[in-house]
């Protein structure tokens, strides 16, 4: 379980096919204090550490299986690319985001970005299925990081970023095209499956 609070940005620095795909990510954080097995979300995507190592830097390796490669924007990651992290939750954490399960939901496209001032409106397209559970001034996860809806327009939906989440995250990165994994909000998701069977 995350909370949608980006706690390092890291660095893809390897990549191979290997049955699975293996992705080694380097990382601020203290190796030592990361165990084998554990779940740190990766651009959204709950992945669990499988190796670590700190040559040069500190990194962690993790399998991405196809399955998940074919439901999130990780096959367009390559060596070089700066990617969101957080790590899992423990108690007495602070709940700064909201509940973020780290099981993306689809791909989202960015498909507009309007400076305002110091920050920068983005307007992204989610998949049809996914636009009925995103409502203006509800959450959602992109990349990992939690953020609130400004307008929704069938399955377009608008965000505005501040000048801090662009220099904390790859938010600063971002450019029109850019696929985007999206995890709606859990309650939207339980609101929705009660108004089926209602």
């Amino acid at each position: 379980m995350f909370t949608g609070i980006i706690t390092d940005v890291g660095e893809v620095l390897e990549l191979e096919n290997r049955g699975d795909l293996r992705a080694r990510i380097g990382t601020d954080y203290d190796i030592a204090g990361i165990e084998i097995g554990a779940s740190i979300a990766s651009d959204g995507v709950c992945l669990t550490v499988v190796a670590k190592g700190t040559d040069p830097r500190g990194w962690y390796d993790v399998d991405i299986s196809a399955e998940t490669v074919s439901k999130t924007a990780l096959g367009a990651w390559a060596v070089g690319k700066r990617v969101n992290l957080e790590r899992a939750l423990k108690i007495g954490d602070e709940l700064g985001g909201h509940i973020v399960s780290g099981h993306v939901d689809g791909v989202a496209t960015i498909v507009e970005m309007v400076d305002e001032g110091d920050s920068t409106r983005v307007t992204l397209e989610a998949p049809d299925d996914l636009g009925r559970f995103i409502a203006p001034k509800g959450s959602v996860a992109l990349n990992g990081t939690s953020l609130t809806v400004n307008e929704v327009d069938g399955a377009k939906f608008g965000i505005n970023f501040i000048p801090h989440t662009k220099s904390v995250t790859t938010w600063g990165d971002a450019k029109v095209g850019d696929p985007v994994n999206l995890e709606v909000d859990t309650m939207a998701r339980y609101v929705a499956r009660l108004q089926d069977y209602g």
